[in-house]
């Protein structure tokens, strides 16, 4: 039978509660899903600040639509070159104070592009152990020589920079997207600096959100270009959209237009894609409630879980684990809440580390305290098969 040792790991992982399935979704993303003819409140977006369904933002992308058709053509150096894109090209740039920004057209492609054009064989790359999976494919592709730091952990870092040889770059997340902590960012940078290294940051989950300005970590911790040199963000989380961008120098920019593949060999992303995103720019700069108002209801979702006596994790931001441990007592209770009419992620291996499957609560500006007081009271009645977490 072809493929039956494939049939025979489906089914281990089925055994496991490791196996992944899909859910197919008939209506908008917001707060509020119709998923399998039912409606539930969504507390697994990543759209933050509640523009993926906003109208101007919608309006945006309708009216570029109209202009420039559905597809952009070809690659950013062919022919799908906007001048849509380019102008999002220089308002991501003026909004992270780069000299100049690159759409990419996935977060993943942007990571490994990047990576991978600057550094090779004779390099070597350090990365925080809890890395997103883009940046670990990144280095591991790269050829250069790769080094795992301990979490968070600048002393492990920087005992392994000063062993190091070739060009060092240093790669982090700036919010870890399944723990919800922060990467310490500014003694990061002294590491950097201290050793002539360059410094990354994937701020996937910063950008838009964290920050008075929204402008993520480097904001946060009062850094600059200097500071973190290569800064990467995504369009799909904290703007509501779809694609990425890296923001830095003019000479790391064309660089990557020369030597970053997953930037030459791939179709531009669609022109509406870029208009909609200067549309939900707009609003991520001009309405500073939105932020306040999601640091508001993320303190409200922890003293209530607190107070339940869940094993929340440590986070200030929008992303809000809730700790378990087994994966098929995790997927039990995400399924018993989404009979309740709450969708809430069970994250397990390989995604997280073995012994550590959780629920990934995130908030957005989109909910209010008595959504997620339903939700509390929903996590009280599964109290029983939290176990030994609590």
């Amino acid at each position: 039978m072809p493929f039956a040792h494939l049939t025979n790991h489906l089914d281990t992982l089925k055994n496991q509660g490791l196996y992944r399935s899909r859910r197919i979704i008939n209506s908008p993303q917001g707060i509020h899903l119709q998923l399998d003819g039912k409606t539930v409140t969504n507390f697994c977006s990543n759209d933050y600040l509640g523009l993926a369904n906003h109208p101007a933002v919608v309006q945006a992308f309708k009216n570029a639509a109209d202009h420039y058709g559905v597809g952009s053509g070809s690659a950013h150096l062919i022919c799908g070159h906007s001048t849509a894109h380019h102008a999002l090209e220089e308002e991501l740039a003026a909004f992270t104070g780069r000299e100049r920004a690159l759409l990419f057209s996935t977060g993943y492609m942007a990571n490994i592009g990047v990576i991978n054009a600057l550094i090779g064989r004779g390099d070597t790359v350090f990365e925080d152990r809890l890395n997103h999976a883009s940046l670990l494919d990144g280095g591991l592709s790269s050829g250069a020589v790769f080094k795992r730091y301990a979490h968070s952990d600048v002393s492990h870092l920087d005992s392994l920079l000063t062993e190091a040889t070739g060009n060092k770059l240093i790669v982090t997340d700036g919010v870890f997207s399944m723990d919800g902590d922060f990467a310490p960012l500014k003694d990061l940078s002294l590491a950097a600096k201290r050793h002539d290294a360059w410094l990354m940051i994937d701020d996937a989950h910063g950008l838009g959100v964290i920050g008075e300005k929204g402008g993520g970590m480097v904001e946060y911790y009062g850094l600059n270009a200097d500071d973190v040199p290569v800064l990467m963000g995504t369009l799909g989380k904290g703007f509501g959209t779809f694609g990425a961008f890296v923001a830095g120098s003019e000479v790391l920019i064309e660089t990557l237009i020369q030597k970053a593949r997953t930037y030459v060999y791939t179709t531009a992303l669609p022109a509406a894609v870029a208009e909609a995103t200067r549309a939900s720019l707009k609003i991520v700069i001009a309405e500073s409630w939105r932020r306040d108002k999601l640091n508001s209801l993320v303190a409200h979702f922890r003293t209530g879980a607190e107070q339940l006596g869940l094993h929340l994790m440590s986070s200030s931001s929008p992303i809000q684990p809730i700790l378990i441990g087994d994966s098929q007592r995790t997927v039990a209770i995400s399924n018993a809440l989404l009979a309740s009419g709450f969708l809430v992620s069970a994250i397990r291996p390989p995604t997280v580390a073995r012994g550590t499957a959780r629920l990934r609560v995130t908030l957005s500006v989109a909910h209010d305290e008595e959504q997620i007081d339903r939700l509390l009271a929903a996590l009280k009645e599964q109290k029983s098969q939290f176990a030994d977490t609590m």
